[in-house]
């Protein structure tokens, strides 16, 4: 194997920095009849025709030279669908995009004057702050924040108050900065991260889609390993979970319909990177959201994906299942703008795309359905969704996600055939067999800290259920063992099953079913 040949192949690991090391220290000018830079651009175009991707080259450039463009390319290849290496298929764990740290404003598809309004604003906010402490703010290179300082300071917008350690500043506001900063404050509160444009947000998606992930019957059986689900079932489920698409989950009460939803998401890869902020004509909308999404960062490493490399404008999380129920209304399908703010929030099927959107005992929403599913009847078919921004501009977004519509009604009940013909699958979720139930009994005693007393089981079960005619239901076992653990934390006794104790709690939960 020749040097170029073991760099080559040294390229497609990830976990060798070194030889990026040895991309990176070949950016200096090429001399004439250098031999060594002909060597990278043979490299370079090897790597073109492994890959299909053209090494782009830095403006004026002369041919074969490497620019300052050019490693930031090669690490983009590696969140590319034809990676280098293509002899076995990616692990659903592994990250199908990786947002590299951009190297200009241009790059970004942002003005200097969107990021120049956001550190206005922080520092009115904040008062003073150091160059380090506006680059984390807004989550940009310390060395595009530490020019653009130097600018404001140039225009009389910003003064140094004291100096600080690694060649940096204290910044403070002048008047005239101060002033601008309110005025900038009036349209839009907001100085978070810089926003990210909308192109590059729907190239993640598509990166990150669901189209792509195919969950075989191991992820399947992974995914629901903590709960007690029969095989018919996780048969009928993987067709619609491999589809990701959209389904009826459907049946009586209390078998774990919305526990199945909640754990269809464990099938597909386990992170995405979403945007903090997107930023829309300079309008901006936040899309990250604490509450439903669970951040996932980066190990600390010395190897190719350490935090230095990444665009800190993405936050790396948990592929996202949102779920909701009654509540629904239709302002959470749109984009809702904060008048006191003037911040934009996402709506909810934008948050869960490449994840799941779980609508929980549909046709109890606050909504009627008819409304919900006119809504929804075009992006189930498109795959994309129409938002309307408050400017009155209207974009296209991607729509990428499965939906799962959990309901105890029959679907046909619900909606018509042109929107069941949208949602390819319906599931029912039956009652579990005798001996489900039964060892739904001998799982969830040890969990409410009590041992199963076979005896106890047997009379439940011929009493309660046999003889008075009473369904199975998976929910029963953990409602009944759990009233008796309250029963006998009240009477100071260990908690245990007892004939007693079943007669009770029995008494209790079915009194009036």
């Amino acid at each position: 194997m020749t040097g170029d040949e073991s760099l080559l192949s040294r390229l497609a690991n990830d976990s060798d920095e070194k030889a990026w090391a040895e991309v990176e220290a070949s950016k200096p000018a090429r001399a004439a009849g250098d031999a060594h830079d002909d060597k990278l651009a043979q490299l370079l175009g090897r790597l073109e025709k492994v890959t299909g991707k053209t090494v782009r080259k830095g403006d004026g450039d002369a041919p074969g030279d490497a620019s300052t463009d050019t490693v930031h390319d090669l690490q983009s290849l590696r969140s590319s669908p034809a990676a280098v290496s293509t002899e076995a298929p990616t692990p659903l764990d592994v990250d199908d995009f990786l947002p590299i740290e951009p190297k200009s404003f241009r790059e970004m598809d942002i003005t200097d004057s969107e990021v120049e309004a956001l550190v206005l604003k922080f520092l009115l906010a904040r008062g003073d702050a150091t160059g380090r402490d506006v680059t984390d703010q807004v989550k940009l290179p310390f060395v595009l924040i530490e020019q653009m300082l130097r600018t404001l300071k140039s225009d009389q917008m910003v003064v140094y108050r004291d100096s600080a350690p690694m060649n940096d500043y204290v910044y403070q506001l002048t008047d005239l900065g101060r002033e601008r900063a309110r005025r900038l404050s009036e349209h839009c509160t907001y100085f978070g991260s810089a926003p990210v444009a909308l192109d590059d947000y729907i190239a993640s998606v598509k990166a990150q889609s669901l189209q792509k992930q195919h969950p075989n019957s191991d992820d399947l059986k992974n995914s629901f390993s903590d709960l007690l689900v029969n095989q018919e079932m996780l048969r009928k489920l993987g067709p619609a979970i491999n589809s990701g698409k959209g389904m009826f989950l459907y049946g009586a009460p209390g078998n774990g319909k919305t526990s199945i939803a909640k754990r269809v998401t464990k099938a597909f890869g386990q992170f995405i990177w979403v945007p903090r902020a997107l930023g829309i004509d300079g309008e901006v909308m936040r899309l990250f959201d604490p509450l439903n999404h669970e951040e996932a960062p980066l190990e600390s490493s010395g190897g190719l994906l350490q935090q230095t490399k990444i665009d800190q404008r993405w936050v790396r999380i948990r592929r996202p299942t949102i779920a909701v129920g009654g509540e629904l209304t239709m302002e959470y399908l749109e984009v809702m703008l904060n008048t006191a703010t003037g911040i934009n929030e996402a709506p909810l099927q934008l948050k869960s795309n490449c994840g799941t959107l779980l609508i929980d005992d549909f046709g109890r929403q606050r909504i009627s359905v008819d409304e919900l599913l006119n809504r929804w009847i075009v992006p189930l078919e498109e795959r994309v969704d129409y938002l309307n921004l408050a400017s009155g501009k209207t974009i296209q977004v991607p729509f990428d996600q499965l939906i799962v519509f959990s309901t105890n009604l029959e679907p046909r009940d619900l909606v018509d055939e042109a929107f069941l013909r949208r949602i390819p699958y319906k599931i029912e979720v039956i009652d579990p067999t005798e001996s489900e139930f039964r060892e739904l009994f001998k799982i969830m005693a040890p969990i409410m800290g009590m041992e199963c007393d076979p005896e106890v089981l047997d009379y439940t079960v011929q009493k309660h259920y046999l003889q008075a005619e009473r369904s199975f239901r998976a929910c029963h076992p953990r409602d009944l063992l759990k009233q008796i653990q309250d029963r006998c934390s009240f009477m100071g006794e260990t908690a245990r099953m007892s004939r007693d104790g079943i007669d009770a709690a029995v008494d209790n939960y079915f009194s009036v079913v």
